[in-house]
């Protein structure tokens, strides 16, 4: 029996990395390595019925069971302390050596601290994992009004979520738009007005200049001398995150915003993977190397690693990237890259709540954003896929076009 593999990180990643192992027939050890106290779960719903309910527990990604009967030796509440690459060992916490033949590294990312006066507070949260949750949801009990920093998902989800429960909220966002990098404009636009008539004010070319204590409790955020400061029992901070690479730094990995690998997921270590939001990777639709925080993107690398690792690979990975975000009773769902986008154009009516808009490089499709269009998402996600029948600019537009008979084969 080989030295196995060794997955550093329990986030959607490392837990499919286990999952996709075992399916592929691999046979030696398999150890899951996470500095959480919790069973890898799915992390979307932490800024929404977690939030609400954490009572009602997590949605674990798979059972205890699973683990023990596919013999995955999963470590809890464990860090790795260090990597050496020669002998082919991790370090953890607890004083243990473990040895590998292959070794994944799925480190996940952290948020981003501003650096701006009275991050250290009383009342001042991040979200990446569920004991943040915990900790949030003791303070929510007593808060009267939240403010979030930062207009991007997790900012809106949380705001969102925020309202629900009957606190006043004020979103903080230092760009003109909100979700400005992910979406196109309509979008932020849509969500924009939703939550303003949700009741939550939205402050838009706006930045958080301090946050502002008093005995060491937060109770409010300056955004500027010429404005009164805003009350806060709470302060969310979402303003993006860092990669964890420290690990593969210090074993002298190359690193450029996250872990380097190339088409096969490979780091600069031929023996070391590195997969999801800490991975860096050149997406084949807009030919750059970049990070994508998705869970999609994370398991969908998982599976690729798994049949490298077990033999049955080579193709370079590929996957068609989507996303979702879910704010009060909008769902809006995201599938492709629109960088490259110069034109767009408009299905659906945003007045009703349901639309799509389908972004286009010239004549050719590379995004579909939609508000409660569930239908067009999911076709988007089988039309990008390559070899997919992809709709002109003109049926997009045409409510009366069937899109869902691109999915047909052409007649022969």
């Amino acid at each position: 029996m080989g030295k196995g593999v060794i997955i550093i990180g329990g986030g959607h990643g490392g837990s499919q990395m286990a999952v996709s192992l075992r399916s592929e027939g691999y046979t030696d050890p398999v150890t899951l390595i996470t500095a959480e106290s919790d069973i890898p779960y799915h992390r979307p719903p932490l800024s929404k019925t977690y939030l609400k309910e954490p009572e009602r527990g997590l949605q674990e990604l798979r059972p205890q069971a699973f683990y023990d009967g596919n013999k995955v030796d999963m470590r809890l509440s464990t860090k790795v302390e260090a990597i050496d690459t020669t002998k082919k060992t991790v370090l953890l916490s607890t004083g243990e050596t473990l040895e590998w033949e292959h070794l994944v590294l799925a480190t996940g990312a952290r948020p981003r601290i501003p650096n701006i006066p009275g991050t250290d507070l009383n009342g001042v949260f991040y979200l990446r994992d569920a004991a943040d949750v915990r900790a949030m949801h003791e303070r929510f009990k007593a808060a009267e009004s939240v403010v979030v920093i930062g207009g991007g998902f997790i900012g809106l989800e949380l705001a969102a979520t925020a309202r629900q429960l009957g606190r006043n909220v004020t979103v903080i966002e230092a760009t003109g738009r909100l979700m400005g990098r992910a979406v196109a404009t309509e979008i932020s636009e849509h969500f924009l007005n939703l939550h303003r008539g949700w009741g939550t004010t939205v402050l838009l070319n706006a930045g958080a200049k301090a946050l502002i204590g008093r005995n060491g409790e937060v109770v409010g955020v300056s955004v500027g001398d010429d404005t009164p400061p805003i009350a806060a029992d709470l302060v969310v901070i979402g303003i993006g995150v860092i990669p964890n690479v420290e690990l593969a730094q210090q074993v002298g990995i190359a690193c450029e915003n996250g872990i380097v690998v190339g088409a096969d997921l490979r780091t600069s270590n031929p023996d070391v993977f590195a997969i999801g939001d800490c991975a860096a990777f050149v997406e084949s639709s807009v030919g750059r190397r970049m990070r994508i925080e998705s869970v999609q993107n994370a398991v969908d690398q998982a599976k690729h690693v798994a049949k490298t690792i077990t033999g049955k690979g080579g193709a370079p990975y590929h996957a068609v990237p989507w996303f979702w975000s879910d704010q009060q009773d909008a769902k809006l769902q995201m599938v492709g890259l629109a960088e490259k986008a110069t034109r767009r154009v408009v299905r659906g009516k945003p007045e009703e709540g349901a639309f799509s808009i389908f972004q286009f490089d010239g004549d050719r499709l590379v995004n579909i954003d939609s508000v409660n269009k569930p239908g067009d998402h999911m076709l988007g996600r089988r039309v990008l896929e390559p070899g997919g029948r992809l709709p002109t600019p003109e049926q997009a537009a045409d409510e009366g076009f069937d899109l869902k008979q691109l999915l047909r084969k052409p007649a022969a």
